[in-house]
């Protein structure tokens, strides 16, 4: 059964991602400070000073859970945190769970989404031994959709008027990756990877 036991470091060009520590709370709330995280990520409410003991505490538990596996994503060049990847929802009968990143001002317009999603995607299929990895992403959130399609998720369904969002509904694109197809390019859907021809 696959879990998410271990808490790896995942290590790219640009960006190293870790498990998340409870001293990312406080990089965390000036993320979620951003109106713009919190609308393309649908958090409904605003945050507190007075939150960052309950998210203290949140990210010092992560590494209990063998359920989802929360990594923060720190830029190389800096050592800053600028965001975090998740892997949740994990149903271990059925080999999938889902996926979800958010990035502050820090790691935005850099590459820094594509190349974590790129690293998460390559632990959960080669060394977790996951099927398939879903996400919603919101119809207003194109620049998203491009990340996830250029990794190789592929669209799936719609979910209507998913979320509401000061007073306007918007619905949400549901898109996945298997295994199968991650082999086939690993990351790099316009690249396949090229098959050895059997020797005759």
């Amino acid at each position: 059964m696959p879990d998410f036991r271990e808490k790896p470091v995942l290590a790219g060009e640009s960006v190293v991602l870790r498990p998340v520590i409870a001293d990312d709370a406080v990089d965390m709330l000036e993320v979620l400070a951003d109106g713009d995280v919190l609308r393309l990520t649908g958090s409904h409410g605003t945050l507190s000073p007075d939150d960052l003991e309950p998210m203290r505490e949140w990210y010092g538990s992560r590494a209990e859970h063998q359920d989802r596996l929360d990594l923060a994503v720190v830029d190389r060049a800096t050592n800053q945190y600028v965001g975090e990847v998740v892997l949740n929802e994990l149903d271990a009968n059925n080999n999938s769970c889902s996926f979800r990143i958010a990035l502050g001002a820090r790691g935005q317009d850099r590459g820094f989404g594509t190349e974590a999603t790129r690293l998460v995607l390559r632990y959960a299929f080669e060394r977790v031994g996951l099927h398939r990895i879903s996400l919603e992403v919101y119809a207003f959130n194109p620049r998203a959709r491009r990340v996830y399609e250029k990794v190789g998720f592929k669209a799936e369904g719609v979910l209507r008027d998913a979320l509401l969002w000061e007073g306007e509904r918007f619905d949400a694109h549901v898109m996945s990756i298997l295994a199968p197809e991650w082999q086939d390019h690993h990351g790099h859907p316009e690249i396949p990877v090229q098959k050895s021809s059997p020797a005759h």
